[in-house]
């Protein structure tokens, strides 16, 4: 793989001589922390100017239907009820769940869609406050997947493979970028609390084969956000002070003798952990926040754990500089019933996502923090089962389906790229997911075919061997 000497991280740029730096400045964590200062503020790892300086991305999981939110279809509604055409679907494969129906009937969307904002973004009355923010975002209509089920699927969209194992984006931005503030995780993962759905499993967030430190950390929604950071009763902070500088001396003298990375990884865990337990508490108070927020993200961001929390916990993440923070909403997944069950899901997150790119831009983030709102496929534009007029419900489809971006130097107002008529297939400016990701790595000041790994006799990056960074939707 060309420009294989230009991977970035510790493990390249700074971490060629990693020992022996350490030893030169102090040995332990005195170093570490000095390595780690440098590799963050010297921009190595930056190949071009970056737009963006962090990323909320909230992750819709199970497939929301871009044809009852944002691709808007009036030829389909005029069609509702006829024969899915064969010269539309071109023996394109279907999952199991409808794979063998007899009939594949057209439904066209029962929801109102209208123009918003100076642009003329078609969005649906399901969203009425993201329409608010019609001007800020970027809409993509024209994203497609190979990925057919949701396992495979969700696994592409957080680490550009189908197959469990890869480092996840997050991990990839941490690896490649470093940290803006040591006292907190570089990407942190939140999850909507009691919501069902697809699995959402910790290897989504897990670092592969870069190193451990890379890895996501998920705050609970609970008293304590990370379990086990709080010392025991009865353990002073200076005696876990003592405790941890002993438990380096023995660590590093390991290290001295078997060069293991993995004990620089634990060395930096424990120390992080020390600092967290002032700088969790302390970002996690959204009850301090004023009564103007809670109406801007609505009467659920009180709720520790709920979407609209997640948001606002996010908004406190990117201003304390954490890298990559995730949200994971689950539940679009409506194989029946779409026409309540989406309403349902849109109820819980379409106020607290427009409060989120209001809220950036009103503090002045949005500028270099990008916004992404989308899942891991589409839905079909028949109905899975036996169609009534009424109550349907949309099968899974990787061929087309609908992201919108904001903020990180994104173009604001359009909406790039189409689907057919039908929104089966894509018309023009298709996405795939690894050019998601190149584009995403660009707005970061990365080159997607430069941030690399050797693992097991080969170059690994987030874009596989594939990616193109999608220009038009760069501001």
């Amino acid at each position: 793989m060309k420009n294989q000497n230009l991977c970035t991280g510790y493990e390249s740029s700074i971490g060629i001589n990693r020992r022996n730096f350490l030893q030169k400045f102090g040995g332990g964590l005195g170093g570490l922390a000095l390595a780690s200062m440098l590799h963050a503020e010297s921009g190595n790892a930056l190949h071009h100017p970056a737009k963006a300086k962090r990323v909320i991305y909230l992750f819709q999981s199970g497939g929301p239907s871009q044809i009852d939110l944002f691709d808007h279809k009036p030829r389909l509604n005029k069609e509702t009820g006829k024969e899915l055409p064969d010269s539309v679907r071109k023996g394109q494969r279907l999952t199991g769940m409808s794979g063998n129906q007899a009939s594949l009937p057209l439904v066209g969307s029962p929801f109102k869609f209208s123009q918003h904002g100076q642009s003329g973004q078609w969005i649906s009355e399901l969203l009425p406050n993201t329409a608010k923010v019609a001007d800020d975002m970027c809409i993509v209509n024209s994203m497609y997947t190979e990925a057919i089920n949701h396992g495979p699927g969700v696994t592409f969209m957080q680490t550009g493979s189908q197959f469990p194992g890869r480092p996840s984006m997050g991990s990839w931005l941490s690896y490649g970028l470093g940290s803006m503030n040591e006292n907190l995780p570089n990407f942190v993962v939140l999850k909507t609390k009691g919501k069902g759905g697809q699995p959402l499993v910790s290897r989504l967030w897990g670092s592969g084969f870069l190193p451990g430190k890379h890895a996501g950390t998920r705050f609970r929604a609970d008293k304590d956000a990370i379990l086990y950071l709080n010392s025991p009763d009865g353990v002073s902070s200076k005696a876990r002070r003592n405790m941890l500088d002993r438990l380096k001396e023995l660590h590093e003298i390991q290290l001295e003798k078997t060069g293991d990375s993995r004990l620089e990884t634990k060395i930096a865990q424990y120390e992080m952990g020390y600092r967290m337990q002032s700088s969790i508490p302390e970002v996690t108070a959204i009850d301090q926040e004023p009564e103007s927020t809670f109406k801007l993200y609505g009467e659920e961001s009180r709720k520790p754990g709920t979407f609209a929390a997640n948001c606002l916990l996010a908004r406190r993440l990117a201003e304390k500089g954490v890298r990559f923070i995730q949200l994971y909403h689950p539940g679009w997944d409506q194989h029946g019933g779409l026409p309540g069950g989406i309403k349902k899901q849109c109820k819980e997150t379409d106020q607290a996502s427009y409060a989120l790119v209001q809220d950036l831009k009103q503090r002045g983030l949005l500028k270099d923090t990008l916004v992404i709102w989308g899942g891991e496929f589409g839905r079909t534009n028949y109905c899975q089962g036996k169609f009534n007029g009424t109550n349907f419900g949309r099968d899974h489809h990787p061929r087309n389906f609908s992201t919108w971006f904001a903020g990180g130097g994104v173009k604001p107002g359009i909406t790039h790229g189409q689907s057919d008529d039908y929104s089966y297939s894509v018309a023009e400016g298709g996405v795939h997911v690894h050019d998601f990701h190149a584009t995403i790595l660009h707005l970061l000041g990365i080159d997607h075919e430069r941030i690399t790994f050797k693992y097991q006799g080969r170059y690994f990056r987030l874009t596989d061997v594939h990616g193109h960074v999608v220009k038009p939707m760069i501001g």
